[in-house]
This record gives structure tokens, C-alpha cells and sequence, in this order.
């Protein structure tokens, strides 16, 4: 059976491993020899929803694992992987259990694992990105009953701070939702904090039903994780237009600011920016400037004029693409001097334009979901993308020309241009296939529940009527009958209802498929966050076959993050080369590499059972047209014989 990704970074409790399949089932495992020890199976349809973890609750002999799967947050026994048939309604509650009535019928979900403070669990979302998306609010469940113990408004209502930074009664829009925190957040225990960075707001690429600086998206949240109330914020961008939002949790860590200790919170962006707060009180310990940034020129987006920038540390990724930074590999350099040149990129903000703009950092980073590991020190660790994305944004179909389509080109025109293109042909090298002669590889069902319950990059599309999924699946499948639907009613209701929307979507990529732009295509870098200096930045990530030609390392896309160990050590997969490698923290000298079964496009861990460590990564491929993989992998260090200091063989 074809499954998603595996994302998942796995939780090691006495011994044993708990984490989630592709299919989003959780299982454990004996951490030592991986032994299975149970699975949980499940039947749902919702079988492409990637999961980058689960949750591990115990209070006395009560040990729970939470998961997630479609729009339910489920809680089981850590021993067995049986229900907990009190929790909720027979062990499981509705993600949309805080959202509203405009949640009914719309897509929430939840990729990455919920953040646990005493006997609350506060919980991600993911929503659509289109004018059909939830309200993207924090809600915080009773591990122990599953009732929901409170709700933060990320789009505020009547009363509630933020609420003026929206057109009037914005909360109440139904083509307005998102500033979901997506990407998970991060627990200050000992304060009762948590910081939940937001997503954008919906549609993501076109804001004029959503005017002003758009409190609480693309946000970092501080808030009382007891009760959900608001303690201080911080807008990354405001009224953001180009799904700009933090991709990663924030770090907790110490420094030394200005010869004191401070604890704070660290930020990484898809800008490559790091943003470094007081904990308690939110003030940046760098200074960050409100810089001036370009305006749309398209009608109805009214951009917001400045944008923060950190003054400290440098970014992480580069922000502009002259003549001189194209790739000096590439073979066609005038078609992409081309499309530079008619992009206008100035800078990280650069709004879209009906001709395409280049769009860099691109849509996944700088840093990514994966992001950063700390040290005791001070010392932040991330991986950076280096590729560049060329984005169009054009007037909607108008309702003349929608009229003379059939019901099914209409419907796809409207849902499924922007990706998969007016040709059907898609664009795998950004992760969207070809439709073209789908049916040589895949029945109608097959497609139906992938539009249905989405897969990877495609949002879930759960508001088709029967006759509408039949008449989209036929127009994709070149068996339509000849009717005339111009005039039947309702069809509207499935339609994207913005006056401008995506007319070109994907990477910028040279004739043969590589990134446009001169190496690195992906870094890993040090950062000192007690001055802001970086201590090392090397290339990080291989395309294996211009290896074999003699290129340099060039450096490649990655999704997954470091773990670093006390012994100076940071393991990292992440890169579709298939390849584990190991780096020195101090220098950035790679150690020792290995190569996987499969792409780990995923976090490690590492644990300790009986006196040997270990470290495992999830090997699922498919990302980035990735060879898939359905296997956990496990590396052991050599043991250390307590009596003579030597080490023993494993």
C-alpha cells in the first residue's frame, strides 16, 4: 500500500520506543533490540496524514500515549496500545472540539505532537491555506477526561486584544481562518509558560478580505499554560501575504546577556532569521529594526509597509539573487536570467506579481519544521534550505469563463491549477505530480480518497459533494460526458472566492532540475547566541550523482533536524541523498556518515539502555521524489566496560 512520510521523532520511556508509522498508527518497541510490542491498527481512511510524533503522559501506574489521527486527538495505554475509553467519547475527542460552528465540514488536523504542562495537553493544528480554512485557535484537553480546559482566540473577537488588527468581526468569516500553530511549540515548566509560534493567516497569498497587520499570525505566543491567557507576543511579519510563518518550535535556552544569565527563547524563521527573547518578559535580547519592505502593486492587497528584521545574528540563509548568484552549472542562464529579471526581487518581503516572483528563501526555508537543536552553551544548531521559489499571483477565472467549462474543469480550475497546472503536468521537482495519464497507475478511488484526506503537500479537500468528486474525477480522468453545468446551482460553494489567486507555483530550478542559484543549496550552521556571532557554517547535504561527475559539495534541500549530544556530537539526516552523518559541534568537521534504506526526512533521537547509547532515525522517504521507506533505524555506540575503560565491539 502507498503511504505518506514518516516525520516522526520517536520518544525512548524505560526502555521503550514509542513513535508512529507512515499510515499514522503508533506503536512501541523494545529500545534496545526493537523488538515490537504492540501497533496500534486502525481503518480510517485517513491514512496520509504524516505525523512528527506523539505524546507520552504518566502519573503513577497511569502511563498514556496521545496521538493524533484525522481530526481526533486519541489517548491509549503505553503498556498494551488499548483505548483509554475515558478519555472523551470511548478515547478519543474532536480536534474541532474549540473552533466554532465555521469549523464544520473544514479540515483540522494535527501533524506534530502536542506539548503536555501537569494534566493539560495543548495541541497543534493544521488547516487548509485556502479561503476555506478553519480558525486556527489553541486549545488546551484534560489528559486525564479529554475535556477541553481552554481555548486562545489566534484571531481575536470582539473585546480581546488584537481584535482591531482585523476588518470587523473577522473571527465570524468564513473564508478567513489559519494562525494555527502548526509547527508545534515549546514548555517552560518551572515558569507555567508556553510559546506557540503561529501559522499566516488564510488564504495565504492574497489578504484583501483580511486588511491590517493581523494579529495573533505568523506570531510568537507566550502564553499561561494553565489557562491559556496571553503573558506577551511577538509578530514576525505583519499581515503576512507570502506564508511566511515560523516553521519549527522555539528553542529554550540560557545565555549570557550583558555579563548576566539570561533564560530566553529562540525563534528560527523560512527567512533564515533567529529572533532571541527574555522568556518572562518577551524583550529581544538583540535589537530588531522595522525595515522598510516593497509594495504590492496587485489590486485589493494592501501590504504592511515595514517588516522586523534582527539586528543579530546574521541570517542564516541569503535574502537576494543578483546575475552573479545563478548557478554556474546551469545550461540554460538566459531563460533564468529571464525569469530573474522579471521577478523584481528585492529582499525577503517582496510581494507577488502576476508575472512571478521569486520568492527567497523560498516557501520551505531557511530553516524548516524540522528546526533547531541547543547546547548548555548557548549554541544553536540549524540546517538552512537554499532554494529559491518562482510564484505567480493572477486575477481569478471570472464567472463568464468559469460558465463555459464542464462542472469538472471548472472545479479543478478552481481548486487544482495552482499546483498540478492547466495541463494536468504538475511539477515533481516541487513536489507536485502529473495528472496526465493518471489511469495507466491509479483507479478512481485511489485519487478520490487522496483529494478527500489529502497527502503530504495536498490539503485535504472534504466539502465535494459526490456529484462534484465524480465530475472532478472525470474531467482528471478524460471521460467526461458533453453537458452543459453552466447553469447548474451551488457549484460556487466549492470555489476558491478571492479576487487573485495562484497562477504559477514552484521552484526555481534550472533545465535539469537543480536550484537555479549558485551553491551552497543547503547549509548547517552554529550560532553563538551569547554574542550573536556564528561559529561555523559549512555545506550540508549531497546530490550524489553530480558527486560522481566531480562537483564540489553543493549543499541540498532538508527536512528533518540535528540532535546534539553532551559528548560534542550532532547527528542529522534529513537530505534526500539518503545519507546519516555525524559532526564535530565545535568545528562542523564531519566525522562519519553512513547511508539509509531510505531518506530521513525526520528528527533523530538518542537513548540510553543499560549503559549503551543509541541513536534512531525514521527512514520514510517520498519527499522530494525520495525513494519511499517504511523503517526505523538504530545505530549503537560502543560500550564503555565500567571496570578497565576499554570498549567493547557492538
Amino acid at each position: 500500500m502507498d503511504t505518506g512520510q514518516i516525520q516522526s521523532n520517536p520518544l525512548i520511556i524505560d526502555g521503550v520506543l514509542y513513535s508512529m508509522t507512515a499510515t499514522t498508527e503508533p506503536f512501541a518497541l523494545n529500545a534496545a533490540t526493537g523488538e515490537k510490542l504492540w501497533r496500534k491498527d486502525t481503518d480510517s481512511l485517513d491514512q496520509f496524514n504524516t505525523s512528527r510524533g506523539l505524546v507520552y503522559w504518566e502519573d503513577g501506574d497511569d502511563t498514556r500515549i496521545l496521538y493524533t489521527h484525522g481530526e481526533w486527538l486519541y489517548a491509549v495505554k503505553a503498556e498494551t496500545g488499548e483505548d483509554i475509553t475515558s478519555f472523551g467519547e470511548d478515547g478519543r475527542v474532536s480536534l474541532k472540539s474549540g473552533l466554532g460552528e465555521t469549523a464544520k465540514n473544514k479540515m483540522v488536523i494535527s501533524n506534530t505532537p502536542g506539548t503536555v504542562y501537569k494534566d493539560i495537553i495543548i495541541m497543534p493544528l493544521r488547516v487548509s491555506e485556502g479561503t476555506d480554512a478553519a480558525l486556527g485557535h489553541i486549545q488546551a484537553f484534560n489528559i486525564r477526561t479529554g475535556e477541553l480546559e481552554w481555548v486562545f482566540h489566534t484571531i481575536p473577537q470582539p473585546g480581546e486584544f488584537g481584535y482591531n488588527t482585523w476588518p470587523e468581526n473577522t473571527h465570524r468569516n468564513t473564508e478567513v481562518g489559519g494562525a494555527n500553530n502548526w509547527a508545534g511549540m515549546a514548555i517552560d515548566k518551572k515558569r507555567g509558560i508556553v510559546y506557540a509560534p503561529t501559522g499566516s493567516a488564510a488564504y495565504d497569498f492574497y489578504g484583501s478580505n483580511r486588511a491590517g497587520k493581523n494579529l495573533f499570525a505568523s506570531t510568537l505566543l507566550a502564553l499561561d499554560a494553565a489557562t491559556g491567557e496571553r503573558i506577551w507576543h511577538y509578530q514576525f511579519v505583519h499581515h503576512d501575504m507570502l506564508d511566511r510563518d515560523p516553521p519549527a518550535p522555539p528553542n529554550l535556552v540560557t545565555v549570557t546577556h550583558e555579563g548576566k544569565k539570561v533564560d530566553a527563547v529562540a525563534q528560527v524563521t523560512k527567512q533564515g532569521f533567529v529572533f532571541l527573547f527574555n522568556r518572562e518578559t518577551g524583550k529581544p535580547l538583540f535589537p530588531i529594526k522595522e525595515t522598510p519592505v516593497p509594495a504590492s502593486d496587485i489590486p485589493g492587497e494592501n501590504t504592511w509597509p515595514t517588516q522586523p528584521f534582527p539586528t543579530k545574528p546574521e541570517p542564516f540563509a541569503r535574502h537576494t539573487i543578483t546575475e552573479e548568484d545563478l548557478s554556474p552549472y546551469a545550461e540554460n542562464k538566459e531563460e533564468l536570467l529571464r525569469i530573474l529579471r522579471e521577478s523584481n526581487l528585492d529582499g525577503p518581503f517582496t510581494p507577488l506579481s502576476a508575472e512571478g516572483t521569486l520568492v527567497y528563501p523560498g516557501l520551505d526555508g531557511g530553516a524548516e519544521w524540522g528546526g533547531a537543536a541547543a547546547d548548555p552553551d548557548g549554541i544553536l544548531y540549524v540546517n538552512s534550505s537554499e532554494m529559491a521559489w518562482n510564484i505567480g499571483l493572477g486575477p481569478s477565472a471570472s464567472e463568464e469563463e468559469l460558465s463555459s467549462l464542464s462542472e469538472g474543469q471548472r472545479l479543478y480550475t478552481l481548486n487544482c491549477v495552482a499546483c498540478h497546472g492547466s495541463d494536468l503536468e504538475g511539477n515533481s521537482a516541487s513536489g507536485f505530480p502529473s495528472l496526465v495519464d493518471i489511469a495507466d497507475s491509479r483507479d478512481k478511488d485511489y485519487v478520490a480518497n487522496i483529494i478527500e484526506h489529502g497527502k503530504n503537500m495536498m490539503p485535504a479537500f472534504k466539502n465535494f459533494s459526490d456529484e462534484e468528486m465524480d465530475a472532478l474525477l472525470a474531467y482528471i480522468y478524460g471521460d467526461e460526458e458533453e453537458v452543459d453545468f453552466s447553469k447548474e446551482p451551488g457549484l460556487a460553494d466549492s470555489s476558491l472566492n478571492v479576487t487573485y489567486t495562484i497562477n504559477k507555483f514552484g521552484k526555481f530550478l534550472d533545465s535539469n532540475g537543480y536550484p537555479a542559484i549558485r551553491p551552497p543549496w543547503g547549509t548547517l550552521n552554529a550560532i553563538d547566541l551569547n554574542t550573536g556571532e556564528y561559529v561555523w557554517t559549512v555545506p550540508f547535504g549531497t546530490y550524489p550523482e553530480l558527486m560522481e561527475q566531480g562537483y564540489p559539495v553543493t549543499g541540498a534541500e532538508s527536512y528533518g533536524g540535528p540532535v546534539v549530544t553532551a559528548s560534542g556530537l550532532l547527528f542529522i539526516a534529513a537530505t534526500k541523498d539518503k545519507k546519516f552523518r555525524v559532526y564535530d559541534k565545535k568545528t562542523g568537521e564531519q566525522l562519519w556518515e553512513t547511508e539509509l534504506p531510505a531518506a530521513g526526512f525526520a528528527t533523530p533521537s538518542t537513548y540510553e539502555v543499560d549503559g549503551k547509547q543509541y541513536v534512531v532515525i525514521a527512514c520514510g522517504g517520498s519527499k522530494l521524489d525520495a525513494e519511499g521507506g517504511d523503517s526505523y533505524v538504530a545505530f549503537a555506540l560502543p560500550k564503555r566496560n565500567e571496570e578497565n575503560g576499554n570498549s567493547e565491539d557492538d
